[in-house]
């Protein structure tokens, strides 16, 4: 895979195309219980479920409507037992090799063909992990394959772990993130994530996919007072992580303040965003910095261009609690949770316009930027009850991936949110059903509409992190603007 690719996206709910992915790993299978928050885990994870019950779906699912000759005809052979390993390591030399669903980890052995990048990439990664000078040497003498597959895993080919894993890197949404057609590489704000950022870098900056779009990647640098600051001042330092962007029409961007990202990484994305031309106006949505956000693509994300799914606490009403009187619902409302957005626009950004409420700002994208005319759903975690609103929005009800406008992948445990979209009108299919129709002719990803399918998650859930996590679209089919 040499020729460039295009790099696209400019709408949250256009038609997938094109995007980057990260099968499961062994490093996955490495985090204990005294490391897992070190490296941004609530809890432990069974590998071989998630590789073989719950990721594969994923990946069928990805190829069915992305790149159907990869699949179609060819499951009984996938998932025989003799070839199963094939689907799930891209290590394998059978490892399915799509130009729309793109695996990382061989992009990274790609550019490793190359001798200098080898050489470059094994002193940046030894160095930051502070390697000794004989293992830096004996990582030299890897083949492109292996050195990939040990910068992902951590681990040597004699099966020792040499450095830390890096189990987020699933979590592809962070990355980076495509605007317009622009890459925004992420600045990640936890230890953790240092290699996954290093990785991404000379992975965009050498492969000969991005070679048209290297003057289009954006990297953030830190201000030059930033290492003269105490630890504990932590928002004047500029992290970024793609969960808090999201592009929701070709002029206007998302920007999260949250526990990853710094209001100095929104202040500079901004400048940067119109001092580029890029896009004409940036609403910057700053939410508590607690663990049960993380993200804003944890509290909401897009559905259609008039259908958005959300966490009721940020709406203009708040959760609804069983047998509350009127006096228990003020009280609530005033020690509720706050969140803040102001709306910069490129021509006055002395001048931003303020929303009360999430819920107003995505209506007023739906009618402004997308033109719509008619009603603008908003269909909430748990069905807005109290306490499925919050346990759900932590196996991720908010954050799903549109596949094509109406069209989203969801976790099945999240059964409140799921009966909120089937009141609103939408399909609920299970993965393995949808699977079956598609590969038996029965359903047509071309036509498939208003559908929310249901992913296994009873180990996915627990790494903390949703399908719009999982993904890095880079080809989007653009969102016609109805006038």
């Amino acid at each position: 895979m040499a020729t460039p690719l295009q790099v696209s996206v400019t709408s949250e709910v256009g038609t997938l195309k094109r995007l980057l992915v990260h099968s499961p790993d062994s490093g996955l299978g490495k985090v204990v219980p005294s490391k897992a928050q070190d490296w941004l885990f609530e809890d432990i994870v069974h590998l071989d479920t998630i590789r073989r019950n719950e990721y594969d779906y994923y990946t069928k699912i990805l190829l069915y409507f992305l790149d159907p000759e990869k699949i179609k005809g060819k499951l009984t052979s996938i998932d025989a037992p003799e070839n199963k390993r094939a689907f799930y390591k891209p290590e394998h030399p059978d490892f399915y090799k799509s130009e729309h669903v793109i695996e990382l980890q061989w992009l990274l052995a790609e550019i490793l063909e190359s001798q200098s990048i080898k050489t470059e990439l094994v002193s940046s990664v030894c160095a930051i992990e502070g390697c000794t000078y004989l293992a830096q040497k004996e990582l030299l003498t890897y083949s492109p394959t292996e050195l990939a597959k040990t910068f992902v895993s951590g681990t040597s080919r004699e099966k020792q772990l040499l450095f830390a894993p890096i189990p987020n890197f699933i979590f592809t949404r962070d990355i980076g993130i495509t605007i317009n057609n622009y890459v925004l590489l992420n600045k990640p704000a936890k230890k953790a994530r240092t290699r996954e950022a290093l990785l991404a870098k000379y992975i965009f900056f050498n492969h000969p996919l991005f070679a048209a779009y290297h003057g289009n990647i954006i990297e953030l640098s830190d201000s030059q007072y930033s290492f003269l600051l105490p630890k504990e001042d932590d928002d004047k330092k500029v992290t970024l992580e793609g969960g808090d962007i999201m592009v929701v029409s070709p002029n206007h961007l998302l920007v999260g303040v949250s526990e990853r990202t710094t209001a100095e990484a929104a202040v500079k994305i901004t400048n940067t965003m119109f001092e580029k031309g890029i896009v004409d106006k940036v609403s910057i949505i700053k939410i508590p910095k607690k663990r049960d956000y993380m993200h804003i693509d944890t509290v909401f994300t897009q559905v259609k261009r008039d259908v958005w799914v959300m966490l009721g606490n940020f709406s203009r009403k708040a959760v609804k609690h069983e047998d509350e009187n009127a006096i228990e619902r003020i009280l609530e409302i005033k020690k509720e949770e706050k969140i803040k957005i102001l709306q910069f626009h490129k021509n006055k950004p002395e001048q931003p316009v303020s929303f009360e409420s999430l819920e107003d700002l995505l209506v007023d994208i739906s009618k402004t930027d997308l033109k719509c005319e008619g009603e603008v759903k908003i269909i909430f975690s748990g069905n807005n009850e109290f306490p499925y609103s919050a346990r759900e929005q932590w196996t991720d009800s908010c954050n799903l991936l549109a596949l094509k406008e109406g069209v989203v992948l969801a976790y099945d445990r999240n059964d409140k949110t799921t009966d909120a979209f089937a009141a609103n009108g939408f399909n609920i299919i299970k993965a393995k059903e949808l699977i079956e129709g598609l590969e038996a002719g029965t359903i047509d990803a071309a036509t498939i509409t208003d559908t929310v399918i249901l992913m296994p998650s009873a180990e996915l859930s627990r790494a903390r992190g949703g399908f719009h996590c999982m993904s890095m679209p880079v080809l989007r089919e653009e969102l016609g603007i109805r006038n």
